[in-house]
């Protein structure tokens, strides 16, 4: 019975990907290097096949000119707005702070502070300002890691035709049963995870055009530092908005009254309708139209385990989870 049980497919499956989680969480020192050299990889894969459909170019050639143009853009935005941006982020920081030390007219605001400050919310956004102070002065080592990650991704799509021929070698050696398993894993990992990032990323991307504008219209200061915001808040699922609507609606309140903060609601529940039955439905697949109290529960964990990338990665890992344990919606006939 127990040679059976071992010679079974399902346990060589489940004992493979205990062994893949054990390998990750060994490495998890390198998680932002291997993290985002898949992120980099698979969007910039997905951005070559088009321009392949449409350019009768070499793909090698493609690849360079789009890696080319990717970093021409990043380096040109960071020498340009870098500077204009932080001042933005700095002066967006003193107006929340003097908002939330400024005593107000309005008594059920003041009751909303003072609740805040029951719980200690200060040693919280102290914490918040360790961790910016801690990640700006990291700076070089992030700007490391993303460099290795851009060019071990841009090695991979040259040599990516060459690199599958070389891999499917694994398929008839002495650990076959090893790599079939890893080509099953690799294969869900890709179709949801990769798929499930690059939809939250065209959310995001959306969502901060559309809320950059109507921030404009509603004169708003400090775009730049606000844009940057809203963009990576975006990138979390369904709590993003709700987190976003915080430093929001006290910059409306400060520079507009609460007429202001009506306004800033009424567009974020706009925005927010247009990525939820218009976006949502077109990108992401029927798995990841989670119950909201999942996509919480599911967040709060991951945030837990891996910490920041928790909050942007956690959705797309539980997708595939489900995906591997084949969890399908029910339709009703």
């Amino acid at each position: 019975m127990i040679n059976k049980l071992i010679q079974s497919s399902s346990f060589k499956r489940i004992f493979i990907f205990a062994l893949i989680a054990i390998l990750i969480y060994a490495m998890k020192s390198m998680i932002n290097l291997i993290l985002l050299t898949f992120i980099f990889t698979f969007l910039m894969d997905r951005l070559v096949q088009f321009l392949e459909k449409k350019i009768p170019f070499n793909r090698k050639l493609i690849v360079i000119i789009s890696y080319a143009c990717i970093v021409g853009l990043l380096s040109y935005s960071l020498v340009m707005y870098l500077p204009m941006i932080a001042g933005e982020i700095t002066a967006l920081i003193k107006q929340l702070t003097a908002f939330y030390t400024t005593q107000h007219d309005n008594i059920v605001l003041n009751y909303i502070v003072s609740r805040i400050e029951q719980i200690q919310i200060s040693s919280y956004l102290e914490q918040g300002f360790t961790f910016i102070v801690k990640y700006f002065t990291d700076i070089s080592k992030i700007g490391l890691q993303i460099l290795l990650s851009l060019l071990m991704s841009l090695f991979f799509l040259l040599e990516k035709p060459r690199l599958i021929e070389f891999t499917k070698k694994f398929r008839t050696s002495k650990i076959s049963f090893i790599y079939v398993e890893i080509e099953f894993f690799a294969h869900k990992f890709v179709t949801t995870f990769g798929k499930v990032i690059e939809a939250q990323l065209i959310i995001a991307v959306v969502n901060c055009i559309l809320t950059t504008i109507s921030l404009w219209l509603l004169d708003f200061p400090q775009l730049g530092g606000l844009s940057i915001m809203i963009f990576l808040l975006g990138l979390i699922p369904v709590a993003g908005v709700i987190i976003s609507m915080i430093p929001l609606a006290i910059i409306a309140y400060s520079i507009g009254g609460l007429i202001k903060v009506l306004y800033v609601g009424i567009a974020i529940m706009i925005i927010h309708g247009i990525e939820a039955y218009i976006l949502n439905p077109n990108l992401m697949s029927s798995k990841t139209n989670l119950p909201v109290f999942y996509t919480f529960i599911v967040l709060i964990f991951s945030e837990h385990f891996f910490g920041i990338w928790g909050l942007i990665i956690g959705i797309p890992v539980f997708v595939f989870l489900l995906d591997v344990l084949e969890v399908t919606e029910n339709k009703k006939v």
